[in-house]
């Protein structure tokens, strides 16, 4: 976190910013500066005055994304200056508004490229966007309804396929990416009502979501049963499409093992 810089670029964005700009009326009162005063971006924002404070004097905690975003706003940031200050509070550039729920035409054509790996786009609350053929018949036929959440199955589905090794570990990988999808996307309705649906229905997902579990998306293994493939160990390796908060997630299979044959008659099957 460049706290110093961080605290410059509030200041000069404070100063540069006419109260009419930010919706503020000022009929009959006298201001020193034509900029906003600290009290005002506090209250544009949604924060103490004293944090506000705190933050400009480079003397502050490390603000969250929730903070960011409400700084952002107040300050009426273009969408450069916002990632910029995301960038001096040393956090990642989450997209503004709601969590995207299209993919981009480059990563769908990369899906197609990969017919021996299966591949889903999932967005910042776990649910599949896209998918290659391969995909839907090792994960279900369900994909291809656009409706997957894979927060959902995990918790509260209990059809088809199942994972029977690794399942818990995933589950705090699912929560801990749902805690950051809450944290930045406060309003977006389809995020709100997923996890008041978690929460009432899986005693697991409330037990998991009180212990806040961090992750970083990564490599890791796991043990599928398939109803025609029987048995399946495969890789789950993530990629990241950081400007939509969305993961490509891979899964293969060791080259010359058992699953390796089964993952190669799935996508003969596949696109036949």
């Amino acid at each position: 976190m460049a706290r110093q810089e961080l605290a410059r670029f509030l200041r000069d964005r404070r100063a540069g910013l006419r109260p009419h700009e930010a919706g503020l009326t000022t009929t009959g009162t006298t201001r020193r500066t034509p900029g906003l005063r600290r009290e005002e971006v506090a209250e544009l924002a949604h924060m103490s005055v004293d944090y506000y404070t705190r933050l400009e004097q480079a003397r502050g905690p490390r603000p969250s994304p929730r903070i960011l975003d409400a700084l952002a706003q107040a300050l009426r940031l273009t969408s450069a200056e916002r990632s910029h200050l995301f960038r001096l509070a040393g956090s990642n550039v989450p997209p503004a508004g709601n969590a995207v729920r299209r993919v981009r035409p480059h990563v769908a054509r990369m899906l197609e490229r990969l017919p021996q790996t299966a591949a889903v786009v999932t967005d910042a609350a776990y649910g599949v966007v896209a998918w290659n053929p391969l995909a839907r018949s090792l994960l279900g036929g369900d994909l291809a309804h656009g409706t997957t959440n894979l927060a959902r199955r995990r918790f509260l589905s209990r059809q088809g396929m199942h994972e029977s090794s690794s399942s818990e570990e995933f589950g705090h990988i699912v929560v801990a990416r749902l805690r950051r999808a809450a944290d930045r996307y406060p309003h977006d309705p389809q995020v709100t009502a997923l996890l008041a649906e978690l929460h009432a229905g899986s005693e697991e997902f409330r037990q998991i979501w009180q212990t806040r579990p961090v992750h970083a998306p990564g490599h890791r293994t796991k043990t599928l049963d398939h109803p025609e493939a029987g048995t399946l160990r495969l890789n789950c390796d993530v990629l990241l499409v950081p400007e939509d908060d969305q993961e490509v997630v891979l899964i293969t299979a060791d080259p010359g093992s058992p699953a390796m044959r089964a993952l190669h008659r799935l996508a003969e099957q596949a696109t036949t």
